[in-house]
């Protein structure tokens, strides 16, 4: 009797299967250390994108004869797609994998960079940078949740802080990087840059993030919220873009106002009532994370701001796109030695919660003197230094609170939750710098300084009004369990 025909699996099962690392790599002490580096390829690359654009500006602006106004949608619709998407990407990779999400997010990052690359017109590179967000959500909903999933539980903060550097690093080289890209080969390279970045990426993801332990189901998830919140933060952004310089109507204006504010509130009595919400209410009733959460959201407020209003002042004022991206660096670089020095520096026993204070007290400082001197490269260099301490100081350490009391199995969405009031932070930094630099004249700049100082000071606040933290170093909340690598 002949042997029964071997069944194989059809090719497409490797496509929505997430791959196991090798097993050299999966049982060696500092496998995880691996992981993490593999997810700081999507900090850095999210991060560079990010700070390398606002540098990008002045020659779309000359390129398609469009206002400053029109131009910062380039970032915003970005932004914007990430905070409708983040939440909801989030939950469905903690169903169906966070490593099979993550990678799928660096393709299509990657294809859409090359896109935006070629785009003929403004609209068209807006509609692309869109699809570029996509990606970049299916990247950024699961690196939190990758980092505190693969790393120790007593090296949690320590791992946190990693990835933030590397999006520090990200920032720091963006300007640089793209003053010297649009000053040298034109605005395109900008976003030509992500294509090598992400072909490594995809390939050391492969083999060196483990597949997704803990899986929550996806069943009956939230259709309605998502939409509501778009509409509430699309509105309200196109509304305070039309006062920084569109010409449109007054009522429209109002109107769009208006309709932010009815989506807003439709979206929080939503949450309240589904089944399945896309924020789960209880999470946010937890102390620590609706504090950090809010602390997340001013302190990318304030630190993306200044990565609009330096270059707009100091090419106003005469200076070319290299020089101006060479000030404006001094604010990632503070940042990124902050987050990846802070825990030796600082005593072991000074806790996430106070580092939190220490941070946004340093952060309002340097803005309180940048609004009380002129803004020219002398004294912008170490003003914004010192503000990039004080912000790489409190965001690890706010990072850690929030991911510390959200249970293991909604990493995903905790991860989302974060990098969704962080997209929205930096959308509102970007419009309200945009808006004070129309709406002010002359002493728009320091304006904008004003807003950015008030909002540093909420974010002590915030970090105030925390719950106290345990003082071991590294620990997380009551409870947790351990984590550790996956296969």
């Amino acid at each position: 009797m002949p042997p029964h025909p071997r069944r194989h699996r059809p090719w497409t099962a490797a496509l929505v299967e997430e791959r196991p690392r090798p097993e050299r790599i999966r049982t060696r002490s500092g496998g995880w250390r691996l992981a993490v580096a593999t997810v700081c390829f999507g900090a850095f690359m999210g991060q560079l994108d990010a700070s390398i654009v606002t540098l990008a500006y002045g020659g779309l602006r000359s390129e398609f004869h469009a206002s400053l106004a029109a131009v910062e949608w380039v970032s915003l619709a970005y932004l914007l797609t990430l905070v409708a998407l983040l939440v909801p990407v989030g939950r469905l990779a903690d169903a169906h994998g966070r490593k099979l999400f993550y990678l799928y997010g660096f393709l299509v990052f990657t294809l859409a960079s090359a896109a935006c690359a070629l785009a003929p017109s403004l609209a068209v590179l807006v509609a692309f940078r869109v699809l570029q967000a996509a990606g970049a959500a299916m990247m950024q909903a699961n690196s939190v949740a990758l980092v505190t999933t693969s790393a120790p539980r007593g090296r949690m903060r320590a791992a946190l802080g990693v990835q933030a550097a590397a999006q520090a690093l990200g920032l720091a080289l963006g300007p640089t990087v793209g003053g010297a890209l649009v000053a040298g080969l034109g605005w395109r390279w900008v976003f030509a840059v992500n294509v090598p970045v992400g072909v490594v990426a995809l390939v050391a993801g492969q083999y060196l993030l483990p597949r997704t332990r803990t899986r929550s189901p996806a069943a009956g998830a939230d259709r309605l919220g998502p939409v509501l919140l778009a509409v509430a933060t699309t509105s309200l952004l196109l509304g305070l873009s039309m006062l920084s310089g569109l010409s449109v109507p007054v009522w429209a204006v109002a109107a769009l106002f208006a309709l932010a504010a009815a989506a807003a509130l439709g979206f929080a009595l939503r949450e309240r009532r589904a089944a399945h919400p896309l924020v789960d209410p209880a999470l946010l009733r937890r102390r620590a994370v609706a504090t950090g959460l809010a602390g997340a959201l001013g302190a990318y407020l304030v630190l993306f701001g200044p990565l609009v209003l330096v270059p707009v002042v100091l090419t106003g004022a005469g200076s070319s796109e290299l020089h101006a991206g060479l000030v404006l660096t001094a604010l990632p670089a503070g940042f990124a030695l902050a987050a990846t020095c802070a825990d030796r520096v600082l005593p072991g026993a000074l806790g996430d919660r106070a580092r939190c204070l220490l941070g946004a007290a340093v952060a309002a400082a340097a803005l309180a003197a940048m609004l009380a001197l002129p803004l020219t490269a002398v004294p912008l260099v170490p003003l914004l230094a010192l503000l990039g301490l004080g912000l790489g100081t409190f965001t690890p350490a706010n990072n850690a609170l929030v991911m510390g009391a959200v249970p293991a199995s909604a990493s995903g969405t905790g991860g989302g939750l974060v990098n969704m009031v962080r997209g929205l932070g930096t959308a509102l930094g970007i419009a309200l710098v945009t808006l004070a630099l129309h709406l002010s004249g002359a002493a728009g700049p320091h304006r904008a300084v004003a807003v950015l100082l008030g909002v540093a000071l909420l974010v002590a606040v915030a970090a105030a009004l925390g719950p106290p933290t345990r003082r071991d170093r590294g620990r997380t909340s009551p409870g947790r369990p351990a984590r550790g690598a996956g296969r």
